[in-house]
């Protein structure tokens, strides 16, 4: 691929990224080690953390691994202090730990419900609030991983589009609030990534064909997509954008995320 930005666009940065061993946010993760930051990658599986750790080192970057479960708000209090003991400070938070499967409505249990709201809208606002003061220190950033699904409906997903639904809303609330400390709060919602374990998970193959057809640029997104989104957000080009939820889908949501 064609070098888009400019070497070491953050060099000298720490980034607290969690979900940062695997998929979208892995990508992420790697991205930002490749632009000069200093990592600190945080998930509740442990061999994942070692792979990726060893990934980002090996290729010339910093990680600091450690596990921890986002809904736990003592163990996530853990994880921000650790990452400031080894790095002295943290300046970027990326929330990107998420659950999801497919589940009709009426077959979704309410344990499974509040599973998923726990981890993604529950455990976004438990890492925002325990990196705050350190965020305030830094006059750092926080990037919140969203998604589309909620813009409209997306059948056997109503519980992600509710918990997806509530992290766009700390993004708001965040932006505004936090503000005046010189946090800039954003977040980006991905569309169909192809190369994710979620979209071979959760798509079955006789559906593809059927949602390309449904993105204006005939499509699918790549984690490089989602990458440079990132970086563009977390960069000095973006200095004076606070409280939005970037859009990376080709165009999909405008047509609606429906197949049936």
């Amino acid at each position: 691929m064609d070098k888009i930005f400019a070497d070491n666009i953050l060099q000298g940065k720490v980034a607290f990224v969690t979900g940062g061993a695997t998929g979208i946010t892995g990508g992420v993760a790697r991205a930002f080690s490749e632009a000069g930051a200093k990592l600190a990658i945080t998930s509740r599986k442990e061999e994942n953390l070692i792979a990726q750790k060893q990934f980002i080192e090996e290729n010339g970057g910093e990680c600091f691994a450690i596990a921890a479960d986002v809904r736990d708000y003592a163990a996530v209090e853990n994880a921000i202090a650790e990452t400031v003991k080894h790095y002295g400070k943290i300046d970027i938070v990326v929330n990107g730990a998420a659950g999801n499967f497919l589940c009709k409505a009426n077959e979704l249990s309410a344990n499974g419900f509040a599973t998923v709201v726990d981890i993604d809208t529950k455990g976004t606002f438990n890492v925002c609030r325990a990196a705050f003061e350190e965020l305030k220190s830094s006059r750092g950033q926080i990037l919140n991983i969203s998604a589309t699904l909620h813009y409209l409906a997306t059948p056997m997903q109503i519980h992600v589009s509710a918990a997806k639904a509530g992290v766009d809303a700390i993004t708001r609330n965040l932006s505004v609030e936090w503000g005046r400390y010189g946090i800039r709060v954003n977040g980006i919602a991905p569309g169909p990534i192809e190369d994710t374990e979620g979209m071979k998970r959760l798509l079955l193959p006789e559906l593809k064909d059927k949602l390309v057809k449904r993105i204006p640029l005939q499509r699918f997104g790549r984690i490089a997509d989602i990458e440079n989104a990132a970086l563009f957000l977390t960069s000095d080009a973006a200095s004076y954008i606070n409280g939005v939820t970037l859009v990376v889908d080709g165009g999909q949501w405008l047509l609606g995320t429906s197949l049936m």
